[in-house]
């Protein structure tokens, strides 16, 4: 099928399928983070982050912890905590080669999302590290955003996947677990020994 597509190569071949965007649609991207971007972002226990490097490509990676993990530092500023995770660096790496950042909030039972584009910065900073400590455990690192873009997203998308409801979840037997996948992947016989390894990390090492 690949071999019988064709490809736009050109500006003006995209827009006309699409309407004008609405006035409204303009007027609603924000330079800064107000009142209701402010809440959004403390009633969110889940940010996804996209990064890019000019020579390893881009990233797309999740960070989640209790809502209000991701702390405001002011209406142009906000940090994330740098929890344990899989230790590839892929996102802060990137970030180092180039700070332009994305950022998408999700808030469960909620179809509308928030979008935050920026410039980020890594700090080791102790006060701010030790604000965001969980259990006693501070994150090695913060990202700190300086906002250029705020907006909140409509809901069609998460209404078509109907994320909130039941119709696509699917029952966790149904579908094989990280470590089978994992062993598969690898030509790995040790399931067992993954999945073991997983669990660990997850119990152990969650901050």
């Amino acid at each position: 099928m690949i071999e019988h597509l064709t490809y736009l190569s050109a500006a003006q071949e995209l827009r006309p399928p699409y309407l004008q965007p609405s006035a409204l649609v303009r007027a609603k991207q924000l330079d800064r983070l107000d009142a209701h971007c402010r809440h959004f972002i403390a009633r969110a226990p889940l940010v996804i982050v996209g990064s890019s490097d000019p020579e390893r490509g881009h990233d797309v990676s999740p960070r989640g912890d209790a809502p209000g993990f991701v702390r405001v530092l002011d209406s142009g500023h906000l940090a994330i905590p740098d929890r344990p995770g899989n230790n590839r660096l892929d996102t802060i790496e990137n970030l180092l080669a180039n700070p332009a950042i994305g950022l998408l909030f999700i808030i469960p039972g909620i179809d509308e999302l928030l979008r935050v584009n920026g410039n980020a910065r890594l700090t080791g900073s102790l006060p701010l590290l030790e604000s965001m400590s969980v259990g006693g455990k501070v994150p090695k690192l913060a990202i700190v955003v300086t906002v250029t873009e705020a907006f909140l997203h409509c809901s069609k998308a998460l209404k078509r996947a109907r994320l909130w409801r039941d119709d696509y979840r699917l029952d966790r037997a149904a579908f094989p677990t990280l470590g089978r996948m994992l062993a598969d992947q690898i030509s790995s016989p040790d399931v067992g020994l993954i999945e073991a390894r997983i669990e660990a990390d997850a119990r152990d090492n969650l901050y």
